[in-house]
């Protein structure tokens, strides 16, 4: 398998873990994206989206991280990271498309760039718009996670709500954003960061980090 991913991209993060859970090993193509490299010709031809993350995987070419996670826990089923049972299984996407549908777009680094570029938002402006949505958005999942505390998002082991949640995370620490109110949430990146899946993973170890 190959996975062409960024070490900053929360996306990537997700599926790194996820490789890291199940025990895979692949091949580490970095794309540096705050450098344009996802729009050179080279990677155009393996991604249509020119987006990150992209799994390789034989001939089969997945993209958008939750799909690829998904792809990794049916065609490698253990450890599974969705629940056995249906309720299960959809409350751990809920979870996962509060960070990856509700915060994450608002933030990645295209968004960003606009905010700036185009619409000539002061870094001061951009910063506290990236903290409010960071913030605000854990915010719902604290409440989902103080409904039905567990270990990790859901029960004793991750699921791909943790491998969603706790790249979101690095991001928040990053951009200085407040967890202090999120003490649920920041009880699961704790107990998952005590994982090697998650710490072997993030972002400082990755190859192309600098």
């Amino acid at each position: 398998m190959e996975l062409y991913n960024y070490f900053r991209s929360s996306a990537s993060y997700r599926v790194r873990i996820a490789l890291a859970l199940k025990g895979l090993s692949y091949d580490y193509k970095a794309v540096h994206i705050a450098n344009n490299e996802q729009f050179a010709e080279s990677y155009a031809a393996v991604s249509a989206a020119r987006l990150v993350p992209l799994l390789r995987d034989g001939e089969q070419v997945i993209t958008q991280s939750m799909a690829i996670i998904e792809y990794l826990d049916e065609t490698h089923p253990q450890p599974a990271l969705l629940p056995a049972d249906a309720p299960g299984r959809a409350r751990v996407r809920a979870l996962a498309q509060d960070v990856a549908c509700e915060i994450h777009p608002l933030n990645n680094l295209r968004v960003l760039r606009y905010l700036v570029n185009s619409l000539k938002v002061s870094e001061e402006d951009k910063d506290r718009w990236y903290r409010h949505w960071v913030e605000t958005g854990l915010e719902a999942v604290e409440r989902q996670l103080a409904a039905q505390p567990a270990r990790y998002c859901h029960g004793d082991t991750p699921t791909l709500a943790d491998c969603v949640l706790v790249p979101q995370i690095f991001n928040a620490q990053r951009f200085k954003c407040r967890t202090d109110h999120v003490p649920q949430v920041m009880r699961v990146y704790d107990a998952c960061m005590r994982l090697d899946a998650f710490e072997k993973t993030r972002p400082e170890a990755c190859p192309d980090a600098f």
